[in-house]
């Protein structure tokens, strides 16, 4: 008898012990652990300096290990879809781009994720501007040349694209809306094959992303005729904006940001979101980032979740508008 009441007090104690253990670790202080921070895009890409910029930074004011994994695939579908599906605990984030978490979406449904419902948007990092430029045979070296040139042959002009869902197709899109002008697209896999060809003449113009180009524009080989942001970029001043060329308001950037699952605790975003802006608050971040192209533009979540917001409605309008998908 003594013996079958024993056995049962420890049993007992057992399952209390362990759920003691589980509810202190449940309970434990965050981040009490090792962050990963997912990369849907290459090594080497603008997504991937900034994860590796922001994570090293990260793990010094956390106090804990911040790994960067690239899951690339799919022009960033594979890694975004992991993230979406990550436990909201705030061990698993990701780099977001305007290319995973709008134009993707926006132009293939089929990529496994709604950006509007499936993720905690943490903190903007910065944006990157696009540069329209042309083989030196073109004979445009203005945005208003390029223009009247395309209204003068229409449908003789091209420029590559990265991908049919690439925000640099839209932003060919939006030039071609806002001028009533009709370019054509050439479509590439890669962005170094799609230069290639640019500097080679064989497609007359590409709307490029600035750390790519800045070496080709400044030894001639490639003509800079306007900047997609609606301020002009620090780093290179003489390039006017495509807005201020007689475009007023076009503005196509390539953003970068953190964000996390959805229902993320909102402490955990709060802590983020203040670390992320007191690193991208320092001088030498600012520098590093902008010697990528990137212009850091922090700020709190709720700014990230309503400009995200504001990015998707705009590109799906042009999309349905240019026919590029289905819809009134």
């Amino acid at each position: 008898m003594f013996r079958r009441v024993a056995t049962a007090l420890i049993a007992v104690t057992g399952v209390q012990l362990l759920s003691t253990l589980f509810a202190s670790a449940q309970d434990a202080p965050w981040p009490s652990r090792t962050i990963q921070l997912i990369v849907p895009l290459p090594a080497g890409s603008a997504a991937d300096t900034v994860a590796r910029l922001i994570g090293a930074k990260l793990s010094e004011r956390l106090g804990q290990s911040v790994v960067v994994v690239n899951r690339d695939g799919a022009s960033g579908a594979v890694g975004t879809r992991e993230i979406a599906k990550a436990a909201p605990d705030g061990y698993t984030l990701g780099v977001a781009t305007s290319t995973t978490l709008v134009t993707a979406p926006i132009l293939n449904p089929g990529v496994g994720y709604d950006p509007r419902k499936e993720f905690t948007p943490i903190s903007m990092v910065g944006y990157s501007p696009y540069v329209l430029v042309t083989h030196p045979g073109v004979p445009a070296k203005t945005v208003e040349d390029f223009v009247a040139l395309a209204r003068s042959k229409p449908g003789a002009l091209t420029y590559t694209s990265v991908g049919e869902a690439s925000l640099a197709r839209l932003a060919a899109e939006l030039l071609a809306s806002m001028s009533g002008i009709r370019i054509v697209q050439v479509p590439y896999k890669s962005s170094t094959q799609a230069i290639i060809d640019v500097l080679a003449g064989r497609v007359d113009s590409q709307f490029g992303i600035l750390t790519t180009t800045h070496q080709y524009i400044r030894e001639g080989k490639l003509n800079a005729l306007g900047v997609t942001t609606l301020k002009r970029v620090p780093e290179f001043p003489e390039i006017p904006t495509i807005s201020e060329s007689g475009l007023s308001g076009y503005e196509a950037s390539l953003w970068l940001g953190i964000i996390g699952p959805a229902r993320l605790p909102e402490p955990v975003a709060a802590r983020l979101n203040a670390a992320i802006n007191e690193i991208l608050a320092q001088p030498a971040t600012r520098a590093a980032l902008l010697a990528q192209a990137i212009v850091t533009d922090a700020g709190s979540p709720a700014s990230f979740a309503s400009y995200l917001l504001g990015d998707f409605g705009k590109w799906t309008e042009l999309a349905k508008k240019a026919r590029l998908v289905d819809g009134p």
